[in-house]
């Protein structure tokens, strides 16, 4: 593990406190009482303060619906690793020894939860407005373009959006087959429009997930129908 204090000029911030920058890279897999967990819940919330603010400002414009779609984007677990990968927060995180052994510091869900766990402890450290200023400047290159609203659309509201507009039934889901343990399930779905005679499968690690895949194709076949 690289020393904090060469991420701490990374991200462009000293701490008064660095005990809370070690704190924030601790995975619980290495303390089970001094780690990162307290500190990812609060920067979670502080991160989506900021970026809804930021996105309230530029966009002008845009209705809540487009907010929320862009704002998902800018602050899911994806988005956040890569923020993280981009400043090699692996590099920096503490982690137990089957975590280390089995890659944990390229997780994304690690990273994420570093990621946001940094942003937590400037929050103690000094503030709102610093912790603003941290976020908007590790997102910078993600803000300069931001991405389209429409685009950002899960499968299953732009299915709904397409049948509704055409006066169509809307699609029914089904569970169809679950395999798996109980912590590592593969969910199958079936989505089925009877209006337009479409039955469309999708699989996925959870049922949401698998209802998108389904309604994904099933929007394919609408449209190319």
């Amino acid at each position: 593990m690289k020393s904090v204090q060469k991420l701490q000029t990374i991200i462009n911030y000293q701490f008064k406190d660095e005990q809370l920058l070690q704190t924030a890279v601790t995975h619980r897999s290495s303390s089970k009482n001094k780690n990162n967990e307290r500190l990812e819940f609060l920067g979670d919330s502080v991160l989506g303060l900021v970026i809804s603010g930021y996105l309230y400002n530029r966009l002008d414009k845009a209705a809540e619906g487009e907010l929320s779609r862009v704002r998902a984007s800018l602050v899911k677990e994806d988005a956040l690793a890569t923020v993280a990968r981009d400043i090699n927060l692996g590099d920096f995180l503490l982690l137990g020894s089957g975590e280390l052994k089995s890659g944990g510091y390229r997780r994304a869900s690690i990273l994420s939860d570093a990621l946001e766990a940094i942003f937590g402890a400037i929050y103690l450290d000094a503030g709102f407005d610093q912790c603003e200023k941290t976020i908007l400047f590790l997102y910078e290159d993600y803000l300069v373009t931001l991405p389209s609203s429409v685009d950002l659309k899960d499968p299953k509201t732009s299915l709904q959006e397409y049948l509704q507009s055409r006066k169509i039934e809307l699609p029914v889901y089904q569970v169809t087959r679950t395999e798996g343990k109980s912590h590592d399930q593969i969910f199958t779905v079936e989505c089925r429009i009877n209006d337009l005679n479409i039955t469309e499968m999708g699989t996925g690690s959870s049922r949401k997930k698998a209802e998108q895949m389904s309604a994904s194709s099933a929007l394919k076949q609408a449209q190319n129908g």
